[in-house]
C-alpha cells in the first residue's frame, strides 16, 4: 500500500505514515489531537477531521467526518467525500496530504560505477561535528523526538522525519532490515523497508509518475555484514547523463547498521545528491563526498543509537511486565538490576508448591447456565483470591489449569520458611472466600507438597512463562485431587507438615494428621495432613453462620488417634473413636467407610495405607 504524507507550513512539520492494506479492513481516523493519526501542528484541523479507507489499486477513500469545523479541499474544490489515487493531494488548513508510492529495495539503483566507503563507527565517536550549531538543536531534541513515540509504527515515522531535517542533502530516508540476520550468508537475505520517507519536490504533481530513490539492497547488505557505516557513491551516473535529478536518481547512499540485539538486521539508509555548485568539477565534489558526509553518518549512528537503546529499554519493560504476572513486588525489587536471563534459567530449588481448585465449577455452569457471564466474572473474581494471596505471600504463580491455579515458593530467591508462606496463602484464600457473599461463593480445594524441584523459565524472552516442574509439583497436584475424598479444604504432604511444626507457638499453624494414603501414580505412601481454619478463620466464619464447624483441640486428639489404631489394625477402636467426632467432620467419614467397606476385619494385606484412585 501507499504511503499518506503531512506537510505543514514548517519543514519539521511533516510525518509520512503507510496506509494499511485493503484486506485488513480497518479504517484510520486522521485529526489534530485525539485520532489515530494525529497533526498537531494545525490549529485549522479538527480533533478528528476525516476518516481515511483503503481502496483497491493503491486508492484511498477520504470522508470528511460531521465533526469537523473546517473544509477539505480536493483538485480545488471543497470536498466531503472523495477518492486519493497516488501522486494525488488535499489540504486542510495549512497542511497538504500526499499519497506517494513507496519505493521496494532494488541491488540496481544506477546504471553507474559504484565507490565504496567504509566509516569506522568508533572514529566517528570520537571525532566531534564540524558545524556543532547546526546539530545542537536536533540533538537536543532527539532524545524526546524519539522516547515518546508510543509504538514502534511511531518510533519510525519520527525516525524517518527527524533523519530527513538533520541531513539537508538526502533526498530519501528509510528504516531497513534483512530477513534473517542470523544467518551467516547475509548477501542471499531480501532487504524490507520498515518505513520511507522523502522530501517533496516542487509541485505535487510530478510525485504521480515517482516513488523516490529505491533503495540499494547491495549497500544494506554490506553495511549488515560488515557492521560498518558504509558509502556508496554513483560516480558514472553523473557525468554520463547530463539531464539527471535527484527526483529520478542519486548521486549517494549511506547505510548505518544498528548494532543491538533489540534491532536484529536493522539499518538507516540515507540517500541523496551531491551539492555541486554550477561550473564545478564533479569529479572533486565525488572525492570529497565521503568527508563532507561524515557529520550526516555521525548524526546517523547517534539516531541508530538511541533507537536500540530505546527498543532495548522497551524489551526489558516488556520482560519485567510479564514477570509481574508471576512474581511478587518483592521478589521483583530483589531481581532488580540482575540478569533476568540468568536470574530466570530453570535450576533445581527447595520448593513448597501449591494447586488449588475451584470446588463445584461444574455443577454451577449448569446451575447458571443462563447467566454464564455473571459466572465467568465470579469465577474470574475467585481466580484472581488465588493469585492476589499467592503473590501477597511472596510466592509465583506458576499457571492455570482451567478453573485452578498453581504457585509455588522458594523461587527465583530462596525461602527458608517457604512452607509457611504456601500455607498462609491457603489461609487467606480459604477467608476470603468464606467472607464472600453466597452468590458468588466458591470453595477451593489446595493441595500443598514441599520438595527439591526445578523451576525456572519456559518459552522465550519476550513472553515469559514459569514454571515448576518434578514429583513435588505431581504430589501437590494429586493432594490437591484428594482434598475431593476427604472433603477436607487444605491438604498437605509430611514435608509441608513437618515445617509447619517448627513455627514458633504464638504463630503455629492448626493442624491435624488425616491418613497414610498412596495417591494414584504414586509407589510409595504419603502422610497426609488437613490445615485447619485458625482462631481468626473461626472468628470470621461465625459471621457465616460457620463457627460451630471448628474442631477443638480434644477433637483433633480423638481422630488421630483413631487413624493410629486403624493404621496399627484395631479398627474397633479406630470405629469407636471416630464416632465421637461431630458428624459434619468429613474426614472422618472416609476413614468409616474404609473400615466398613471390609467389615471392620483388616485384610490380611494391610499396611496402614489406604489407596486413592484418580479423582
Amino acid at each position: 500500500m501507499p504511503d499518506l504524507i503531512a506537510q505543514g507550513p514548517a519543514s519539521m512539520d511533516r510525518w509520512r505514515r503507510e496506509i494499511p492494506n485493503v484486506t485488513s479492513g480497518a479504517e484510520i481516523t486522521v485529526g489534530r489531537s485525539d485520532a489515530d493519526w494525529n497533526v498537531p501542528w494545525d490549529s485549522l484541523i479538527s480533533r478528528k477531521h476525516i476518516k481515511i479507507s483503503p481502496r483497491g489499486n493503491d486508492a484511498i477513500q477520504v470522508t470528511v467526518l460531521p465533526s469537523s469545523r473546517n473544509p477539505v479541499f480536493h483538485r480545488g474544490q471543497q470536498s466531503r467525500q472523495f477518492v486519493l489515487v497516488p501522486g494525488d493531494h488535499f489540504a486542510i488548513g495549512k497542511t497538504t496530504f500526499t499519497l506517494a508510492n513507496r519505493p521496494g529495495a532494488s541491488d540496481v539503483v544506477s546504471p553507474g560505477n559504484v565507490t565504496s566507503h567504509a566509516y569506522d563507527h568508533k572514529a566517528l565517536r570520537r571525532r566531534g561535528f564540524r558545524d556543532v550549531s547546526s546539530r545542537i538543536d536536533m540533538l537536543s531534541r532527539l532524545p524526546d523526538l524519539i522516547t515518546s513515540s508510543g509504538s514502534d509504527e511511531e518510533l519510525l515515522v519520527r525516525v524517518t522525519s527527524v533523519m530527513l531535517q538533520a541531513t539537508p542533502s538526502a533526498s530519501a530516508v528509510a528504516v531497513v532490515a534483512i530477513d534473517n540476520p542470523s544467518c551467516e550468508e547475509v548477501d542471499g537475505q531480501a532487504v524490507n523497508v520498515l518505513h520511507y520517507d522523502s522530501r517533496l519536490p516542487d509541485g505535487f504533481d510530478s510525485l504521480a509518475d515517482s516513488k523516490g530513490p529505491a533503495v540499494s539492497s547491495r549497500l544494506v547488505r554490506e553495511a549488515i555484514r560488515k557492521r560498518e557505516s558504509t558509502l556508496h557513491l554513483w560516480s558514472a551516473a553523473r557525468s554520463d547523463q547530463p539531464a539527471f535529478t535527484a527526483t529520478e536518481e542519486v548521486d549517494w547512499s549511506f547505510c548505518v547498521p544498528l548494532r543491538s540485539e533489540a534491532c536484529p538486521g536493522w539499518a538507516l539508509y540515507v540517500t541523496g545528491d551531491l551539492a555541486t555548485p554550477p561550473g564545478a568539477d564533479l569529479g572533486q565534489s565525488l572525492q570529497a563526498a565521503p568527508d563532507d558526509l561524515t557529520d550526516d553518518v555521525k548524526f546517523a549512528e547517534l539516531v541508530g543509537t538511541t533507537i536500540a537503546n530505546l527498543r532495548q529499554s522497551r524489551r526489558l519493560e516488556r520482560r519485567q511486565a510479564n514477570m509481574r504476572h508471576f512474581f511478587a513486588p518483592v521478589v521483583m525489587s530483589a531481581l532488580a538490576g540482575r540478569d533476568t536471563d540468568e536470574v530466570l534459567e530453570p535450576r533445581e530449588a527447595d520448593l513448597s508448591v501449591m494447586f488449588c481448585d475451584l470446588r463445584g465449577f461444574s455443577q454451577r455452569s449448569e446451575r447458571d447456565a443462563d447467566h454464564l457471564l455473571e459466572l465467568l466474572a465470579n469465577v474470574s473474581d475467585a481466580l484472581g483470591v488465588m493469585t492476589r494471596h499467592i503473590l501477597g505471600t511472596d510466592g509465583v504463580i506458576g499457571d492455570f489449569h482451567g478453573d485452578a491455579a498453581m504457585g509455588f515458593w522458594g523461587w527465583p530467591l530462596p525461602q527458608a520458611n517457604a512452607a509457611n508462606r504456601a500455607a498462609e496463602a491457603a489461609i487467606r484464600i480459604r477467608r476470603e472466600n468464606a467472607a464472600a457473599d453466597e452468590a458468588s461463593r466458591f470453595r477451593c480445594g489446595i493441595g500443598i507438597a514441599s520438595g527439591r524441584a526445578v523451576a525456572g523459565r519456559i518459552g522465550t524472552s519476550d513472553q515469559v512463562k514459569v514454571t515448576a516442574f518434578g514429583p513435588v509439583v505431581n504430589l501437590a497436584s494429586r493432594l490437591e485431587g484428594i482434598t475431593k475424598a476427604f472433603g477436607a479444604d487444605v491438604i498437605l504432604d509430611s514435608a509441608t507438615t513437618a515445617m509447619l511444626k517448627q513455627t514458633p507457638q504464638q504463630d503455629a499453624f492448626r493442624l491435624r494428621r488425616l491418613a497414610v494414603v498412596r495417591p494414584a501414580g504414586f509407589e510409595s505412601p504419603v502422610e497426609i495432613s488437613e490445615l485447619l481454619p485458625s482462631d481468626l478463620v473461626e472468628r470470621s466464619a461465625n459471621q457465616s453462620g460457620l463457627s460451630d464447624q471448628v474442631l477443638t483441640n480434644h477433637e483433633i486428639s480423638e481422630y488421630e488417634a483413631s487413624l493410629d489404631a486403624l493404621i496399627r489394625g484395631d479398627w474397633d477402636e479406630a470405629y469407636e473413636r471416630l464416632h465421637c467426632l461431630p458428624p459434619w467432620d468429613r474426614p472422618k467419614d472416609m476413614l468409616l467407610s474404609t473400615i466398613l467397606k471390609h467389615n471392620r476385619t483388616p485384610p490380611s494385606s494391610w499396611d496402614g495405607v489406604i489407596d486413592i484412585p484418580k479423582l
